[in-house]
């Protein structure tokens, strides 16, 4: 048997297809390089399913323009900021928490109407560890989310409560990287 493949068959009364149906929660955590990069491969997955993909990176600032981005807006996949440098003109003054929660209420909105078949939170576990973000809540909303809906959280240090309700769960760990001996991220590597 292939590894990764299932050695029996569920006992879920589902069908195979039933099955590949359900709507996934990914998280991509750990100390290691990839695991916005991992999301994002999946953003192109579903763009050439042609699904409607929705980004929503948190923390960074907007004014950082990542590789990443330019390739979504080029493939019409929506992207949102909610960094602490927001260029919306009323919220240049907001605090990263308060970006934080209005990028939240963004989501959830997002996910009450079935806007995207794939979401992407990007850095979602820094809101969440921060306490910004009621862990609670995200998994309620979560929980709850209607229809087929993929949701993809990346960022250190995802919480356990986080980890336990999750499909798939990866750990990206850090052996070696450049960073260690001072050397500063280059364009095209790390954004």
């Amino acid at each position: 048997m292939p590894q990764g493949q299932p050695e029996h068959v569920p006992d879920d009364g589902l069908t195979t297809r039933a099955r590949r149906a359900k709507p996934r929660l990914i998280v991509h955590t750990g100390t290691g390089k990839g695991k916005s990069t991992a999301a994002f491969g999946l953003m192109l997955r579903g763009w050439a399913q042609d699904w409607p993909v929705g980004v929503y990176q948190f923390v960074k600032s907007s004014k950082w323009k990542v590789g990443e981005e330019k390739a979504a807006e080029a493939l019409g996949i929506d992207w949102h900021k909610m960094g602490s440098s927001w260029s919306w003109i009323q919220r240049e003054e907001a605090t990263s928490e308060q970006l934080a929660v209005a990028g939240w209420e963004d989501v959830k909105a997002a996910i009450a109407d079935e806007r995207y078949r794939l979401l992407i939170l990007d850095e979602f576990t820094y809101v969440m560890s921060r306490g910004w973000v009621p862990v609670a809540e995200v998994l309620s909303v979560l929980a709850a989310r209607p229809g087929t809906q993929h949701v993809v959280i990346t960022g250190r240090g995802a919480p356990a409560e986080l980890i336990e309700v999750a499909d798939i769960v990866t750990e990206m760990t850090k052996v070696k990287h450049p960073f260690d001996n001072g050397e500063k991220g280059q364009k095209g590597i790390e954004w």
